[in-house]
């Protein structure tokens, strides 16, 4: 099969926002509440912060030298193709289709929905149906190419940033009479420890690594992947630490602990309802613009996998003129769309979550494998290797084990649906002769 080739057209800003983007969803709106209830003052809650978002930063930086040594579209599926075998390739991207990154989609459209819903008085029989327009709207802009798709994406991070701007002004400024008990100690004893209030911390800090995923499609990619990876995390970090002390500023520890939407009530307790119609429409922009990178990282590794010969012929293709995948970008929106009308939020979110970080944890061992196995010395190397992504891996797997101790449930049917990718790879191999054996 001929293909064209995929078009290196997105610059370092373009490629930063995709990291913003990825990154910031809706958890920055909804999980500080649930890592206040979990800790004991707003200093604590601080400090997880910003260690959570230093801890991705070392991810980043492990994820930037595995893009350096292989440029290419497929990002984790690449990696542990060739770190591990086709086997390992396959169960990641069997997984990623059905569960990971078409889960997070359909959690983070659903949201999407409850908050257009909201926004304009709708009935919440409408939520799924917007979920679903939600999806269909992201992915028929990116069937005309990457550079449209990229614009639009810009314009999605851009605007989502502006209202957490425009959150944390609202916190510090205007409700500044109260920052002084934004880091006291909480009167109200915590519901949980340290390590349960790291976990929707953490969560919120998912989607670093979709970026690799679109390393086919970067300028200069061994210097902008690096790069684009540090500045977009950096900005992430101050972001989410500012949203937290405005949080904190208006709400205090315990107001933020008894929120079920932080953003909304900070935004209310200043201007009313009308606040909380503004950051309502922010939060909805900031989960269509998560849902495009989703959708789009992952039509990538469903064409690398088609390539292969480990997925059908027909996702491989690139549009001749826009040099996208666009068969594999309508396969995972559709398969998106059928767990939007199948489960709620939480199943997805659960589903997903597990997933992805398990993914992580897999993905940074093949760094070790290059290390030993290869004697190139790419652009960028992780700094303190290996101190640093033994740091992040142990970290990973911790938070893993803890997410399946408390979501037995979501670890199970996860591990099923890696399980059985097991017989499928088996029964393709038989089918298809172009799978090495």
């Amino acid at each position: 099969m001929d293909n064209p080739g995929y078009a290196r057209r997105l610059t370092l800003m373009d490629a930063a926002l995709i990291v913003v983007g990825g990154i910031i969803g809706g958890g920055i709106f909804l999980n500080p509440g649930i890592a206040a209830q979990r800790t004991e003052s707003g200093l604590v809650l601080l400090g997880l912060w910003v260690g959570a978002g230093l801890l991705t930063l070392v991810g980043c930086l492990c994820y930037a030298e595995l893009g350096a040594r292989r440029p290419e579209a497929g990002g984790s599926y690449v990696y542990l193709r060739e770190a591990f075998g086709r086997l390992a390739g396959f169960l990641f991207g069997w997984t990623m289709l059905l569960v990971i990154y078409s889960g997070s989609s359909a959690a983070v459209a659903t949201i999407f929905g409850s908050y257009a819903t909201s926004v304009f008085g709708l009935s919440p029989g409408l939520v799924k149906p917007l979920a679903v327009g939600a999806l269909v709207f992201v992915t028929g802009i990116n069937l005309f190419g990457i550079r449209l798709g990229a614009q639009v994406q810009n314009v999605f991070a851009i605007l989502k940033l502006a209202a957490i701007a425009v959150l944390v002004v609202t916190g510090l400024a205007f409700a500044g009479a109260g920052t002084t008990q934004a880091l006291a100690a909480s009167p109200t004893p915590p519901t949980g420890n340290l390590a349960g209030a790291l976990l929707p911390v953490l969560f919120a800090f998912s989607g670093f690594s979709y970026l690799n995923n679109l390393a086919g499609e970067v300028r200069d990619p061994q210097r902008t992947l690096p790069r684009a990876l540090v500045l977009g995390m950096l900005v992430v970090i101050a972001a989410y630490v500012l949203t937290n002390y405005a949080y904190l500023a208006v709400l205090g520890h315990d107001g933020l602990a008894a929120s079920q939407a932080p953003a909304a009530d900070v935004m209310s307790r200043v201007f009313g309802a009308t606040g909380a119609k503004i950051i309502a429409i922010g939060i909805a922009i900031s989960t269509l613009g998560f849902c495009n990178i989703t959708l789009v990282a992952g039509a990538r590794v469903l064409q690398v996998m088609g390539e292969d010969g480990l997925f059908f012929a027909s996702v491989a293709r690139l549009h001749p003129r826009h040099r996208t995948p666009n068969v594999a970008l309508a396969s995972l929106s559709a398969w998106a769309v059928v767990l939007v009308l199948a489960a709620n939020y939480g199943q997805l979110l659960d589903f997903a979550t597990f997933g992805d970080w398990s993914a992580y944890a897999v993905t940074i061992a093949t760094l070790f494998w290059y290390r030993r196995r290869t004697a190139e010395r790419p652009s960028f190397v992780t700094p303190a290797y290996p101190l640093l992504p033994l740091v992040f891996l142990a970290t990973v797997v911790a938070v893993v084990v803890a997410y399946a101790w408390s979501k037995p449930l979501s670890a199970a049917v996860v591990g099923a649906v890696v399980v059985a990718g097991l017989p499928v790879y088996a029964v393709w191999r038989r089918l298809f002769s172009k799978v090495a054996r």
